[in-house]
């Protein structure tokens, strides 16, 4: 028995350890990646003069990266930070749908139930072979419902949202594009009546029922149902239209979306949107219940509506998307003047938030984070090895392209380098690596592994790396990268 606890011990021990080794070195692979994201994302503000933009990254209970560019105020003197509060429009869709599902867990709504049995007003005109407009077909955006209210309030320059007492108004006159369950139509008049739904069951305004139970026990401080004139241009930032001929932008006026709140009024941060990732995380690892229990987060999170083009697929409120063998949930938010993005991958517990002011969706930003992310984790150079000793960040920097092109980047990556020319959409698909050979000559590494051409760096009487010469050609660095950390 005895020998048993001792191999037994001696077992947890060396599980411990590789796992402790392990955790380290997937640490360490981030970290290198999360340069390359930073560098990368500088660079998206700076090319596409988006005034500000904020982003992070999360994994498991932790941000583990995230900054701020550009400026939120209309002198451009404040910098964007993770703290910058941005409408994030139809990501309060999520909010709002958890406020739902808590008064399922609760047996106080059914998810099959007409709309109707607890909106008696709601009484939008269905078609002839419809069934009934049901709380599920409004979560899922497959209710047939039109995708907004019968008002112009995404049209410039003063967004005239319409009231709850509007909405009820009007709704009688709309009548469904398609059959329930028939086709995705996204819709924030469905969302619109599941806060409504929310505020009758509960018998409290929406939001006050929002902020009681699920904003305020998740410590999302900075996250509200509305947007606080109080810190415009100072903490929140000012929002921009979309880019314009000329290359400037118009400022875009702020605006109260009054009864479609719940589809689409909140504020937050990225730091605020990190803990509500954590969160979701954190309940579907433990099974602990916290604001939800953890198996109506997975429904939640579960396809439960295709459309027939089989591209589009909805959870209770959660867009759910298939991509590169992971599944990703999360919404995204589009506002006059501001756009963002939040995207979970269950599977390895990480999440990428990305905020901007202008028109710019941010998904593709972060579709790029997770690229490079994954990119660099377990990426080795194939034999024979990279010379060591090498001090890799001597060579890190920005390096001029010009005429040819704009600029390249250069980032220590795996004990090697990885070179990106800027500006670019896909910074995982265009990188380069670079083997190090030894005083200051590096090979270009083939997809395939083998060792391409000859790069070899340049150093001034200081022994500071001035250029790299590539076929014969001097490509001039403008700064290094302890430079640019001081700026």
């Amino acid at each position: 028995m005895k020998r048993l606890t001792l191999y037994l011990i001696c077992g947890l021990a060396v599980f411990s350890a590789t796992a402790n080794a392990q955790a380290a070195k997937d640490a360490a692979e981030r970290a290198e990646a999360l340069r390359v994201v930073d560098t990368w994302l500088d660079s998206v503000q700076a090319y596409h003069h988006i005034p500000a933009l904020s982003a992070g990254v999360v994994v498991g209970d932790d941000m583990i990266w995230s900054k701020g560019f550009g400026t939120i105020d209309t002198n451009h003197s404040i910098a964007a930070t993770p703290q910058t509060i941005y409408s994030i429009c139809s990501i309060s869709k999520l909010f709002t749908s958890i406020s739902l599902m808590q008064l399922y867990e609760a047996g106080k709504v059914r998810l099959d139930d007409p709309i109707t049995t607890y909106l008696p007003w709601a009484t939008i005109s269905p078609t002839s072979d419809s069934g009934p407009i049901t709380l599920r077909g409004v979560l899922t955006h497959s209710s047939g419902l039109p995708r907004e209210s019968d008002f112009p309030y995404w049209s410039g320059p003063n967004f005239p949202f319409p009231t709850r007492e509007e909405i009820r108004a009007k709704i009688a006159s709309q009548s469904a594009l398609y059959p329930a369950e028939r086709y995705f139509q996204y819709s924030n008049l469905g969302l619109t009546l599941v806060g409504e739904t929310v505020a009758t069951v509960s018998g409290q305004p929406y939001e006050d029922y929002a902020k009681a139970n699920v904003l305020a026990p998740l410590g999302l401080s900075n996250t509200r149902t509305f947007m606080p004139m109080d810190l415009y241009g100072k903490r929140m930032a000012v929002g921009y239209g979309a880019l314009k001929r000329d290359g400037t932008r118009d400022l875009v006026k702020p605006f109260n979306t009054r009864g479609i709140t719940p589809a689409a009024g909140y504020t937050s941060t990225v730091e605020d949107l990190g803990k509500f990732a954590s969160w979701q995380f954190r309940l579907l690892r433990t099974g602990e219940a916290s604001v939800l229990k953890a198996p109506t987060l997975r429904e939640m999170q579960r396809v439960q509506f295709m459309d027939p083009d089989w591209k589009t697929s909805w959870g209770l409120g959660f867009a759910v998307e298939h991509r590169d063998d992971h599944i990703y949930v999360g919404h995204g938010g589009s506002c006059p003047g501001y756009h963002t993005i939040l995207w979970m991958r269950n599977d390895d517990q990480t999440a990428v938030i990305v905020m901007d002011t202008g028109a710019e969706g941010p998904s593709p930003f972060a579709q790029a984070v997770f690229a490079i992310l994954d990119k660099r984790k377990g990426y080795e150079f194939k034999a024979p090895p990279p010379a060591t000793g090498v001090k890799l960040d001597d060579y890190a920097g920005r390096y001029s392209d010009q005429p040819w092109g704009s600029e390249s980047v250069i980032r220590p990556w795996a004990g090697g380098l990885v070179l990106l020319n800027l500006p670019t959409a896909d910074p995982a698909g265009d990188m380069a690596f670079l083997k190090p050979k030894g005083s200051d000559v590096f090979r270009r590494v083939r997809k395939d592994g083998s060792e391409a051409e000859e790069i070899r760096f340049v150093r001034d009487p200081s022994n500071k790396v001035t250029s790299f010469v590539h076929f014969s050609n001097p490509t001039l660095m403008e700064s290094s990268l302890a430079e640019e950390k001081k700026q």
